[in-house]
């Protein structure tokens, strides 16, 4: 979902009579070509594949294959401090009116229980590039035109790229720690999450990032999801970068209980208030019950209605409508297994007041002590 975001230069073109193209929405029985700038073949009955070639005139082909794709022609080239040249990418959801067959999507987040996802990618040396996932929302159920959310997961970046806008944070996702870039590109809002070190494979829940761009007070729950790509983005070389093998399922239906049995979370939360007429105070105290070291940690739950936080202490505590997010400060960010860190914060009170329910720390599922 690249290519309108910034001006093409005849982004009609026809492919020349030596390259194959093939048309969008075509069936992939064994490895096919794609040169056609912006060609797509569908490959195991469930997932398209896209030249997506949006920012450059020069030739580009990839091979679909029966699992994924690899770049085999890459002639163009872009200045590093500006946009890549392109988007090759396999994808599930809607690009621009192309759907890949049975998509359940576009579906409200709210709706969504889980997003499994696992990936291969194959690198190459001497090129500047990212290998990274596109998740897109949007406020409506678009399956045409750019969405006003764009998610950026990077695997890998080589060369002196940066995603849009600027660091912003830290999350800890997938069992990783990522950087945290936010920004908008001038046509939507962008937030990346860039890994310190090249990712060659990696199996995780989608959504688990986009529940952390919600906390961040990008999207509400009310969004729609529209469409997960994975693939790469070339600014100079990067002729046999492939994905080797992609799967991608949106679950919907009822999400599983947010509090597990005692002992099967990796953290534990206790919380305790004091309230009065209009006003109330917390402390929470986070205990590390799993096995791994935790350097840098950040906690999100929701506020029941008539609760407005108004100051805190041992944590950077911020509100976004419900939503609740408390990250460690210098002191307390290092949490050994059986480690404990304690924050506190007062606030306002419209109503009876009531705890949260459920509580995550970098993405797992606490359970309460």
């Amino acid at each position: 979902m690249k290519r309108p975001l910034r001006a093409l230069a005849a982004a009609g073109l026809l492919a020349a009579a030596s390259i194959v193209a093939v048309a969008v929405g075509g069936t992939a029985s064994a490895d096919t070509q794609i040169c056609e700038q912006f060609g797509s073949t569908v490959i195991g009955g469930k997932y398209v594949v896209q030249n997506n070639r949006w920012g450059t005139t020069a030739q580009q082909c990839i091979n679909a294959t029966s699992t994924g794709f690899e770049i085999t022609t890459l002639n163009g080239s872009s200045p590093t401090n500006g946009a890549p040249t392109a988007y090759p990418s396999i994808f599930v959801g809607c690009h621009y009116t192309n759907c890949s067959p049975g998509t359940n999507l576009p579906i409200q987040v709210s709706q969504i229980s889980s997003a499994p996802s696992s990936i291969n990618y194959r690198y190459v040396g001497g090129a500047i590039y990212n290998a990274s996932y596109d998740i897109w929302l949007d406020p409506s159920p678009k399956r045409d035109g750019v969405n006003q959310m764009e998610i950026m997961i990077w695997l890998n970046r080589q060369g002196p790229i940066q995603p849009i806008g600027s660091p912003v944070g830290n999350a800890n996702i997938a069992g990783r720690n990522w950087e945290v870039w936010r920004g908008n590109n001038g046509g939507n809002n962008v937030i990346s999450y860039v890994a310190s070190s090249a990712i060659p494979s990696l199996s995780f829940d989608v959504l688990h990032f986009i529940n952390d761009t919600r906390n961040r007070g990008a999207i509400t729950s009310s969004w729609y999801l529209t469409s997960i790509q994975a693939g790469f983005e070339p600014w100079q070389g990067g002729a046999g970068l492939a994905v080797t093998n992609f799967s991608q399922s949106v679950n919907i239906g009822e999400a599983p209980p947010t509090t597990p049995p005692p002992g099967t979370g990796a953290c534990a939360v206790k919380y305790t208030a004091n309230s009065w007429n209009n006003g109330f105070t917390a402390d929470v105290q986070i205990t590390n019950t799993g096995t791994a070291t935790l350097n840098g940690w950040t906690l999100n739950y929701n506020l029941p209605g008539g609760q407005q936080i108004t100051g805190s202490w041992n944590a950077t505590v911020s509100q976004s409508g419900s939503a609740v997010t408390a990250r460690n400060i210098s002191h307390n960010g290092t949490l050994a297994p059986g480690g404990t860190a304690s924050f506190g914060y007062q606030g306002t009170l419209s109503g009876t007041y009531s705890s949260p329910s459920s509580f995550t720390l970098n993405g797992m599922t606490c359970t309460r002590s």
